[in-house]
């Protein structure tokens, strides 16, 4: 299957070339006909006079209509000084049709295609295969691999080693509902999908790796908003022999040259990234993400900083403690003896950090508790007695006795960064195929009732209301 992209044409004029792609709109004007042909380069005139037509396409062109997925096999011409279409990147050539192939044909779409951020969120998800298709769509999913690509490039330059961790592992309580998934072959017994990597990547550490990332999918059974989805992905990261400036300085780099690589037509606010205290930014701004934009009407303006010094602990209604932000953290180091003494527990300061864009938190981390019995004073601050430490973090504890390094890291969201770069409103727009705003799948019909067959297997039994 031989085959010229659509972009290419404009530099194969004057030869017989074979198209393939989707008929983005048709007209008629008189015995002429003219498509918009539509491939992942962009859009093509094609000119369709019956004299130049072999019979067979003759004969289907009559009933072709848009989203078509044709082929056409034709001679590329330049148009025509008062023809030339400079607002299209193939606007000085089009193809004179000499075949054309039905490859499929489609129905009519529930939405016209052109730009569907008007149309029902809903139906568009429903077709979310055909809401692809735009021209908005193409374009918010392509700056994400962009993104990606800049991002995985960047950290392999810099020595990082790229490691999945698993997906099916031990439940533990780290802040947000986890999604359960029982074990039919150990009955009683549930695994969980990871709210983060979080304790794999300390792990890798322990195990020598010093630098590592991943691409990471995470899981998390909470409400849904505008900008969170049961399931997302961000960088994650982690780097042993190291305090918070490095890390702050090698994300702050990699996101300074990640804006002048992938969206150069954007302008960071101010360079170095300003750095706030939590205590700051909640008296300034009443907010620990400020959105920090001089002029909120520029869509090209980005405003990066950093907020850091987070409490590490926070007061509970029942007059205990839990964790502010990531029970792993490390204190900051004036404060350890606090943290080992117990005392002042709400007046510990984190190692955490977060970065944050245009008013959303673009992704937080921290420097970790490397030492075994620092570890622990958290979990006991929190309320743990030995038993429940052993059974939900012994593991971690475990292999802090066998030297593990100093080591921090972040995970910067991948789906709100690209929000922010598309200027989309919510990372639905910049997800293939997200979920609603409550969790569903309306293209899949998920969730979805299970046969009692399957229910039996992993030894569930539903509860009637």
């Amino acid at each position: 299957m031989s085959r010229l992209l659509n972009l290419a044409t404009t530099e194969a004029v004057g030869q017989e070339v074979t198209i393939y792609g989707w008929v983005n709109t048709r007209r008629d004007m008189g015995k002429i006909t003219f498509f918009d042909m539509r491939d992942r380069s962009g859009l093509l005139q094609v000119v369709l006079v019956p004299a130049e037509l072999d019979d067979v396409s003759r004969e289907i062109v009559t009933g072709i209509r848009p989203e078509y997925c044709l082929s056409i096999t034709g001679l590329v011409q330049a148009r025509g000084a008062k023809q030339l279409n400079p607002n299209l990147p193939t606007g000085t050539v089009e193809l004179l049709a000499k075949h054309v192939e039905i490859l499929n044909p489609s129905k009519t779409p529930p939405f016209e295609l052109e730009d569907t951020s008007g149309i029902n969120e809903e139906l568009r998800m429903k077709y979310r295969y055909l809401d692809l298709r735009s021209a908005r769509m193409q374009r918010n999913i392509r700056l994400r691999d962009k993104l990606v690509t800049f991002m995985r490039d960047y950290l392999h330059g810099q020595d990082f080693v790229e490691i999945e961790t698993p997906y099916i592992t031990k439940g533990t309580p780290e802040g947000a509902r986890e999604f359960l998934i029982p074990s039919r072959t150990q009955p009683g017994q549930f695994y969980a999908l990871p709210q983060s990597p979080q304790q794999f990547k300390q792990l890798l550490m322990v195990g020598g790796m010093e630098r590592y990332f991943q691409v990471a999918r995470c899981f998390r059974d909470e409400d849904q908003r505008g900008d969170r989805q049961p399931e997302f992905t961000q960088l994650d990261l982690e780097m042993s022999f190291v305090e918070r400036e490095n890390v702050l300085n090698l994300i702050e780099d990699m996101m300074i040259k990640m804006v002048q690589t992938v969206t150069p037509e954007k302008h960071i606010q101010q360079i170095p990234f300003p750095r706030l205290s939590y205590q700051e930014a909640m008296d300034k701004y009443g907010s620990d993400k400020p959105d920090l934009r001089e002029d909120k009407d520029d869509p090209n303006l980005l405003a990066f900083a950093w907020v850091i010094d987070f409490p590490f602990f926070e007061a509970t209604e029942d007059g205990g403690w839990t964790f502010s932000h990531n029970p792993f953290s490390r204190p900051k180091p004036e404060h350890v003896p606090w943290l080992m003494e117990k005392s002042h527990i709400g007046e510990i300061l984190t190692t955490q950090y977060d970065i944050v864009l245009n008013g959303y938190e673009a992704g937080g981390g921290s420097i970790r508790n490397h030492e075994p019995e620092a570890l622990k004073r958290v979990f006991e601050i929190m309320g743990f007695d030995e038993e429940g430490i052993q059974k939900q973090f012994g593991h971690m504890l475990e292999s802090f006795t066998y030297g593990a390094p100093p080591h921090g890291g972040i995970a910067p969201g991948i789906d709100r960064i690209a929000m922010i770069l598309a200027n989309e409103p919510n990372i639905r727009e910049v997800i293939a195929f997200p979920k609603t705003g409550d969790g569903r799948d309306l293209l899949m019909g998920a969730p979805s009732e299970m046969p009692q067959k399957n229910l039996d297997e992993v030894n569930i039994q539903i509860k009637k209301k």
